[in-house]
């Protein structure tokens, strides 16, 4: 049975995402993430998979990557929060979305993207608007880099106006 519609998302204003037809409990498998296998070194070699563009890639293994980037993966339109209720789960070469909370009839599905913290992050702007959000889709673990580099930046601020 399906649990989630499409309509048009609350956290990006210009696109769509799933929102719950129901009540659904914590555990609970969502939906199957889509996509096309391919190796890791199509990855690297391929001018699709850059950060100018959505990025849709789950890296499976050493060796694979699954690449989500298809007008038929459904749950491709699920968007990222900084305090998201549901996660990204797999094993072998399959990747599906799980309720990591309680989400009421309504509600809109998010994960945690989970990108690195690197020289790119300023390109990914995260618009979840949740208390705990930095400003920038990076993975929690990384998210206190860009608080501290806040902080910093407004005490620098703060010195050279006194």
């Amino acid at each position: 049975m399906k649990l989630y519609k499409i309509k048009k998302s609350k956290i990006d204003n210009k696109g769509r995402g799933l929102y719950a037809i129901r009540d659904i409990k914590e555990g609970t498998k969502i939906i199957d993430y889509k996509g096309k296998i391919i190796t890791n070194k199509q990855v690297d070699e391929s001018d699709k998979y850059d950060n100018g563009k959505p990025i849709y890639l789950f890296t499976l293994n050493k060796k694979f990557t699954l690449d989500g980037d298809f007008p038929w993966n459904t749950a491709g339109l699920i968007n990222h929060s900084c305090n998201p209720n549901s996660q990204y789960d797999g094993k072998g070469l399959k990747i599906w979305i799980t309720a990591i909370k309680d989400i009421k009839k309504g509600e809109e599905f998010t994960c945690d993207y989970g990108f690195g913290f690197d020289e790119d992050y300023k390109q990914f702007p995260c618009k979840c608007g949740e208390r705990n959000c930095c400003g920038y889709i990076v993975r929690e673990e990384s998210r206190w880099r860009i608080n501290k580099k806040f902080a910093m930046s407004n005490k620098k601020k703060l010195i050279n106006n006194s």
